[in-house]
């Protein structure tokens, strides 16, 4: 490897404060575009974890008692401040993890959009109220905070996937300890700055860094009530379990394997366009990155020739290089990881058609060009595993009923995708696909903040999904009153106890 520049230290951020801590362990950081070392992240020991959850229970305290507007008005701030910070907070993202920097930028305005949901939260957590639900009684239900509530998110999102959690956390009243990903930690560190900024008080939002450690010490730590996680299904399993042994509420989003299902009818130029761009898009580090397009009948030979073109023709560099539309991907462990697959594709009988162990750009870094793999059958492990690079995989279909029943019978589902010309096909696709997200004629179906993201079977160990409304319900615990207020002497029979089981009346 290149030899180690000049690097930086990136610390904890708690109870408004940059800390070392307990932490003498220390992580590389890399320029994933010339595989130099950046700067380290300190990677946490459970006295950090204890120090950091400690300042959001002190801080959850006073915040879960500030009202609706103080909460509404710290968000409006905060999303001032990031809509400024876009290309700051972009350039960021982009110098860690590889991403070209409009789509950097693409990702942080989709977090920021979550932020412009929070700031609805006086609407948000409005409650219910039945008037005389028996002689005399009212009713009615609200929902209230749960305490400390950590999230622990993948690299492939550093600023967007946190912002599905904390944003809608703090606003219910939550303090939050986010653990992001040790490969791209910056981003976080620079949300911490801008929340102070806005106005919220220090130690309801903090950062940890680290590795299993940290993560195993939040899942542990008796005071966070409830846990956030994306990141690789083993993974997800293995948070729900652990996290639900403690009793804990737990969201663990798991892996892809995203299928595009490509009609004989369908636009091939659009399709085309749309499954190079979703295939190898931020080097197909995306859980909603098409990896599969399943050709039905006449359309596979001209689809796999049209998406061949394209795939040459991206422009794979740098990603703080304006003329880059690819970057690399995020270290050398997952070029080696990437590249071993498309061997095994290869070996196993699958052709590749574009193959992306062949590009060479200058410089050193972590580089797999967009690859094509034509021929790919379930049981391979291109089919099979989620690679999570640039490698679109095309499975030749009969029919619309064999490429359902293809997708229904993978144990991924998080999103899937028809490119088509018939309303009939359209319908039938959305009813009976097993994902928890559809696209019609739309290659990554990522819902607006105001639903919810979530897939269903391996692909999410949960009750809810993330954002949107059901991460307000996440968030925060339902309670029930019934009321009655007797007139002072009153002799009601009605007032009078009863031994029988309250009836209404």
């Amino acid at each position: 490897m290149s030899a180690v520049a000049a690097k930086r230290t990136i610390r904890h951020r708690i109870r408004g404060e940059e800390l070392t801590g307990a932490s003498s362990r220390t992580a590389p950081v890399w320029n994933p575009a010339t595989g130099v070392q950046q700067a380290e992240v300190l990677l946490a020991e459970p006295a950090d974890v204890d120090a950091a959850v400690a300042a959001a229970r002190d801080a959850f305290a006073e915040w879960s008692e500030a009202s609706l507007s103080r909460r509404a008005k710290v968000m409006f701030a905060f999303r001032q401040l990031l809509n400024a910070n876009v290309e700051r907070l972009a350039r960021v993202v982009s110098a860690e993890h590889g991403k070209v920097l409009e789509d950097a930028k693409g990702e942080v305005l989709r977090g920021l959009e979550v932020v412009e949901f929070a700031c609805g939260i006086p609407q948000l957590l409005k409650g219910e109220h039945s008037d005389q639900v028996s002689s005399g009684v009212d009713a009615w239900s609200f929902r209230q905070p749960l305490g400390v509530c950590a999230g622990i998110t993948p690299f492939n999102f550093p600023a967007m996937v946190p912002m599905w959690m904390h944003p809608l956390a703090i606003a219910c009243g939550n303090a939050f300890v986010l653990k992001p990903s040790e490969r791209d930690p910056s981003a976080s560190n620079l949300v911490a700055d801008l929340y102070a900024e806005a106005g919220l008080p220090d130690g309801v939002f903090n950062v940890v860094h680290g590795d299993k450690v940290a993560v195993d010490a939040l899942l542990d730590h008796p005071d966070v009530a409830a846990i956030s996680f994306v990141g690789s299904t083993p993974i997800a399993s293995y948070v729900h379990a652990r996290a639900s042994e403690k009793r804990k509420r737990v969201q663990a989003l798991g892996g892809a394997k995203n299928h595009a299902v490509v009609m004989p009818g369908a636009d091939l130029d659009y399709a085309a366009d749309q499954l190079a761009a979703a295939g190898f898009g931020s080097a197909g580090q995306r859980c909603m990155a098409i990896s599969v397009a399943v050709a039905v009948g006449e359309s596979g030979d001209r689809l796999v020739e049209e998406v061949a073109r394209r795939a040459r023709e991206v422009r794979v560099g740098p990603g703080l290089d304006p003329a880059s539309e690819m970057g690399p991907v995020v270290t050398a462990q997952a070029r080696d990881r990437i590249v071993d697959y498309i061997g095994q594709g290869a070996e196993a009988g699958a052709q590749v058609t574009v193959d992306g162990r062949e590009l060479e750009v200058g410089g050193g870094g972590f580089w797999v060009g967009p690859t094509l793999i034509d021929r790919v059958e379930p049981g391979m492990s291109v089919y099979d595993d989620e690679i999570f690079g640039p490698v679109l995989s095309v499975v030749r279909s009969g029919s619309l009923d064999e490429a359902i029943a293809l997708i229904n019978a993978n144990s991924y589902a998080n999103g899937a995708a028809i490119f088509t010309d018939s309303g009939h096909e359209a319908r039938r696709f959305q009813r009976e696909v097993e994902v928890g997200m559809i696209g019609i004629n739309v290659p990554i179906p990522v819902p607006m903040a105001f639903y919810s993201f979530g897939g269903w079977k391996d692909s999410i160990f949960a009750d809810h999904h993330v954002h949107g409304p059901e991460g307000v319900r996440f968030y925060t615990r339902g309670k029930a009153i019934t009321s009655r207020w007797p007139a002072s002497g009153a002799t009601d029979p009605g007032d009078a106890g009863s031994m029988h089981f309250p009836t209404s009346s």
